[in-house]
């Protein structure tokens, strides 16, 4: 497989959770692969979570988000890495998706029409998240609606076909053995540029 550019997106607010080892490991897979990776990491980001006036007004774009535009355009294969909270994602990376994934930028609505245009095409995905419950509950019986808002309403949204989903969890009471296991697992999605 060749080398890709991929940028690696941590959404976790907090700088010693597990997501951060995680985003680690994906990334020491990655470059030793020979890809070209970058990061962004969110929680480090100087800028406004909210969208101020929708899409009815501008607001503009901070210094921070600019350059993660540039980055998201550069990339070829983009990695969420993310905890699921209250089944969705942290307000800080929901607050970068508003922000950040504007028309103009990823999309752009047809004039006239319910269609919009997707400027993202070519490029793939993986959402690697972390949750305090068992996967299979989440996926059975709450429905995974961070998986669906993220792949189907965003990623697809803006024209990213392939979209792999790594869901692990239960992750509170976990123990070591568990957590170096992910990580492994992890290192190799890395290494395989998936």
């Amino acid at each position: 497989m060749m080398p890709k550019k991929i940028v690696i997106i941590n959404g976790h607010p907090d700088k010693e959770s597990y997501n951060y080892a995680l985003a680690k490991a994906y990334k020491n897979g990655a470059i030793k692969s020979g890809a070209e990776v970058r990061e962004i990491v969110i929680g480090e980001l100087n800028f406004s979570l909210n969208l101020k006036y929708g899409y009815r007004k501008r607001t503009e774009l901070e210094p921070d988000l600019l350059k993660s535009q540039e980055t998201l355009k550069w990339a070829e294969h983009i990695v969420w890495v993310y905890p699921v909270w209250w089944g969705s994602v942290p307000a800080i990376m929901k607050g970068f998706l508003d922000r950040v994934l504007l028309p103009g930028f990823a999309f752009k609505k047809r004039e006239g029409s319910v269609w919009w245009d997707k400027y993202f095409t070519g490029k793939t995905s993986r959402l690697i998240c972390t949750m305090d419950q068992p996967t299979w509950f989440y996926r059975l019986i709450n429905r995974a609606p961070s998986h669906h808002a993220m792949k189907k309403l965003t990623m697809n949204f803006i024209g990213v076909k392939s979209v792999k989903i790594t869901a692990i969890g239960p992750l509170r009471l976990s123990k070591e053995e568990f957590r170096n296991k992910w990580l492994s697992k992890v290192t190799k999605l890395g290494e395989k540029n998936l």
